[in-house]
């Protein structure tokens, strides 16, 4: 369950300082007291009391604190929680208490970029921005060695978990993945969701295991977002080229269907025209000049043939 928080008791700082003050002023007339009346017993009671009032009026100076707005201080009292002060201003509060100050400010902080393989095994670099604050000051303080060190670490192993369990390209993971896909990794309608497409998706997968994690330590995540995503420099070059290669590829596959799907049109049409008197070998060669002339990526040279396909 952790610390739970409970409030500190506190006056107004202006109280304390009237007390401060009639204290003062009681030490005051006690000294004064002190060379008017007679006997030394009287005298040296007098002293003590002037002693009492200046010592308490130093201890309750000490009690004084001023909070600004988003600030807590935690009190402990001979080793024990003795409560969270959060409303800004003046306050007077147990003197002998230790205190802890913690700011409620939002904190953006930025983690990474780390190295880690993705769900295909290839190494990328990967960072994120994280902004959180604090909601629990007393949770900040007793449940976590160091609160600002525990979101650091807690950010990197979230970020290395979401980039293990998920590939950087969706065409690269389906190349590469020849076991089962599981589940966690899959959309309902069966897609990948990729480290580089998956968008707000990955976001919010990423914020709701770092708030989940936080919450031990009594932060609130308020947004996670990737900052940083690319192939290690290792292999980025080499990735560089096959992505080239799989986007010259694809074009030459769209290319050829579109030739392919024209060189069919055309021969129907002419078979209509023609009453249908183009034999197989002479489809043949219309489709072997046509799809020279459509698929080829440089400007062809025509050729008149003047004689017969027959010998």
């Amino acid at each position: 369950m952790g610390t739970q928080e409970i409030k500190a008791r506190a006056i107004s700082g202006f109280a304390g300082i009237g007390i401060v003050t009639l204290l003062v002023l009681a030490g005051l007339l006690n000294a004064l007291s002190a060379g008017l009346v007679p006997g030394d017993m009287a005298k040296a009671s007098c002293a003590v009391a002037t002693g009492l009032c200046g010592i308490t009026a130093v201890i309750l100076l000490r009690g004084l604190l001023t909070l600004q707005p988003n600030e807590s201080v935690v009190l402990t009292f001979l080793g024990k929680y003795s409560g969270t002060l959060s409303q800004d201003g003046f306050w007077l509060v147990n003197p002998f208490a230790a205190r802890k100050r913690l700011t409620r400010r939002l904190v953006t902080q930025e983690i990474g970029p780390l190295k880690v393989n993705d769900a295909a095994g290839n190494p990328v670099e990967i960072g994120m921005v994280l902004t959180w604050r604090v909601a629990e000051a007393a949770r900040a303080v007793f449940d976590v060695e160091n609160y600002q060190a525990y979101v650091t670490a807690q950010g990197e192993t979230a970020l290395r978990s979401l980039a293990s369990r998920h590939p950087y390209d969706e065409e690269e993971y389906r190349q590469a993945l020849t076991l089962q896909q599981s589940g966690e990794t899959l959309h309902q309608d069966g897609g990948v969701l990729s480290l580089r497409d998956g968008g707000d998706r990955l976001t919010a997968t990423l914020a709701a295991d770092l708030r989940e994690r936080m919450e031990l330590a009594g932060l609130v995540v308020k947004e996670a977002r990737l900052s940083h995503l690319a192939y290690a420099p290792e292999i980025a070059a080499t990735m560089l080229r096959k992505q080239a290669a799989s986007a010259v590829i694809a074009a030459r596959r769209t290319i050829t269907s579109g030739a392919v799907s024209i060189v069919e049109q055309a021969l129907n049409e002419l078979e209509d025209r023609l009453g249908g008197v183009l034999d197989a070998e002479r489809k043949a060669a219309m489709i072997s000049n046509l799809l020279v002339v459509l698929v080829g990526d440089r400007d062809v040279t025509p050729v008149v043939n003047t004689g017969t396909l027959y010998s």
